[in-house]
């Protein structure tokens, strides 16, 4: 079987609006995991959520982050990494400038909530009413 490349133009975009999302694996892992690369503007990417069945794990490419987890916080800069376990609460703040971060959401499924709020009218990844209608669809869950 033939490995699997992506170079760097490549890749479904997904516009946010704060932040956008450019898939780079989906199927092509046999659902193991997604890939996708965020890149977007200072403040919170997200309100607070859940995941009972994925978990998240993010590489800082460029800028500074806050994440705070189940309780805890960190600040992430360029060259760390972020694991968010299963079922613990969480979000996601770029500090001054923005940034940009690699995440793996394992096992695939998550970035399809994604494509489907690219489709909404801008920054709906941020509004509790959209994200629970959506999420009623995938597993991300406002708290």
């Amino acid at each position: 079987m033939a490995g699997y490349y992506v170079n760097k133009d490549a890749g479904e975009i997904c516009d946010l609006g704060v932040v956008s999302m450019r898939v780079l694996v989906e199927d092509q892992a046999g659902g193991a995991f997604a890939l996708a690369e965020f890149r977007g503007d200072e403040g919170p990417w997200t309100i607070p959520h859940v995941h009972q069945r994925t978990s998240e794990s993010f590489f800082v490419l460029d800028g500074t982050f806050d994440f705070e987890c189940d309780g805890d916080a960190v600040t992430a800069g360029r060259g760390d990494y972020y694991l968010v376990p299963v079922g613990s609460p969480h979000m996601i703040t770029a500090r001054r400038g923005g940034g940009t971060l690699l995440a793996i959401m394992a096992p695939a499924g998550l970035h399809e909530m994604f494509k489907a709020l690219s489709r909404l009218p801008g920054d709906s990844l941020r509004d509790p009413v959209v994200r629970r209608e959506i999420s009623s669809r995938y597993d991300s869950v406002p708290v």
